[in-house]
């Protein structure tokens, strides 16, 4: 297996997991060799209904009969549909959307739409995100991906993460006060150039370590980006459609961005994304010569996967699912950081959870190793979920994100595993192995 691998995979993201998957249902991959393992990450945070829903597995079929794919500039009833049911999830004024297939591509056409809007280009991240590995979304993606590739785009500019655990200007005391986003926007005035475009923020950084923003964050910031006439991007790849217990994350800010990007959880594990924005940004774009194609732009299978998302959300009544299932599993993570003391925090919003491994409580200093160790020993044990990059030297920080149907029963076995591999971990020379990149 590991010859084969080798042999004809471009090893993409450093290596592959030791196993080889035969089917999926629900929570659960089950592989070749007959072990059943439960998926605390929802494939790549994008089985938001659990694998193969039946529901989704019939309008994948059905599209499969009337049309899979069409010229770009040829539209369906599903793509129609789908557009018209987001503009109707959204709030006023976002009605008009673009289907695409990755959260790259989707924030691409958004940095594009809001540098033609405004007539300039400075994009403005949030130290720790992930927005992307295209190049103008690797740009503003700084929790991995720099290194070796040459210069990023020009404009690329950056905002400490509102980190409370670790705050990143060494002010707050367990409880960010949104200093850094003051401060953050000062280092923003003094290095632009005047061309700045617009903010692109995720309502949790997930891949920079489970980091939620504080409350008030999204209204704070859209005040700065209307101070400067900055577009405010809101990439909702991992948190929209009901993971954190709302449909989307910026509603529990009360805030309505200029520009949402959705993904992953938009598909149920088919590749499908959108960018939405409102007419007046649609419509001074398109006059002024927007174009972005892609291959599979409006593609109706993708389609009729996402319209079968919608309704299930609402048939199972999932977005207030997640979030009583998220404050089970927050509870029972924590249960586990009275007993273990390598677990410095336990936080995030909804069903996505972030635990923290550090050497010491006191010094925090990141347990790199442990959480490698950790990882691959509740793989062992039948746990999928994955270690975060942080800020690209930290290794840390777990992640779970099961579906979002998960039962108690379920979370029950997942904090049973982690807790074993945690025991089993802490009594091994893990410290001894290198820390995980």
């Amino acid at each position: 297996m590991e010859d084969a691998r080798e042999q004809f995979l471009i090893r993409y993201a450093g290596g592959f997991a030791p196993l080889v998957v035969e089917r999926t249902e629900g929570a659960w991959v089950f592989t070749a060799d007959g072990r059943r393992i439960l998926d605390f990450t929802s494939g790549q945070i994008s089985s938001t209904l659990g694998h193969n829903h039946p529901k989704i597995v019939a309008a994948i079929e059905r599209s499969l009969r009337e049309a899979i794919h069409l010229n770009s500039w040829m539209i369906n009833d599903d793509v129609l549909e789908l557009a018209r049911r987001l503009a109707e999830l959204l709030p006023d004024p976002l009605d008009r959307s673009m289907l695409l297939n990755t959260g790259s591509e989707t924030n691409e056409v958004a940095f594009r739409l809001a540098k033609m809007y405004t007539g300039r280009f400075e994009i403005v991240g949030v130290t720790r995100s992930y927005h992307g590995l295209l190049a103008g979304t690797n740009s503003v993606t700084f929790s991995m991906g720099h290194r070796g590739y040459g210069p990023s785009m020009p404009g690329s500019l950056a905002i400490p993460a509102p980190y409370e655990y670790r705050c990143p200007i060494r002010h707050c005391a367990a409880r960010c006060d949104m200093t850094c986003l003051d401060v953050g926007f000062e280092m923003v005035d003094q290095t632009s150039v005047g061309s700045l475009a617009a903010l692109v923020v995720e309502p949790v950084l997930s891949t920079g370590g489970i980091i939620p923003l504080p409350d008030g964050y999204l209204r704070a910031a859209k005040r700065k980006c209307e101070e400067r006439d900055m577009l405010l991007i809101v990439d909702e790849a991992q948190t929209g459609f009901g993971r954190l217990g709302s449909m989307f994350g910026f509603q529990q800010d009360d805030v309505i961005p200029d520009i949402v990007t959705v993904s992953k959880t938009l598909g149920g594990g088919v590749p499908l994304g959108a960018t939405i924005t409102n007419s007046e940004i649609e419509q001074r774009c398109v006059a002024g010569g927007f174009l972005h194609l892609t291959t599979h732009v409006s593609d109706p299978l993708p389609a009729a996967a996402g319209l079968a998302v919608l309704d299930v959300l609402t048939e199972e009544n999932l977005v207030a699912r997640a979030e009583k299932m998220g404050r089970y599993l927050t509870d029972r993570l924590r249960e586990l950081r009275e007993t273990h003391e390598q677990i410095g925090d336990v936080r995030g919003r909804g069903l996505l959870v972030g635990v923290e491994l550090v050497e010491d409580r006191d010094t925090k200093e990141p347990a790199n190793a442990l959480g490698a160790a950790v990882t691959d020993e509740c793989l062992r044990l039948g746990l999928s979920m994955n270690i975060v990059k942080g800020d690209g030297t930290q290794s840390n920080c777990l992640r779970f994100a099961p579906p979002l149907p998960i039962t108690t029963e379920e979370i029950d076995i997942a904090i049973d595993i982690l807790d074993t591999a945690l025991r089993n971990c802490a009594a091994s020379p893990h410290r001894d192995r290198s820390a995980a990149g």
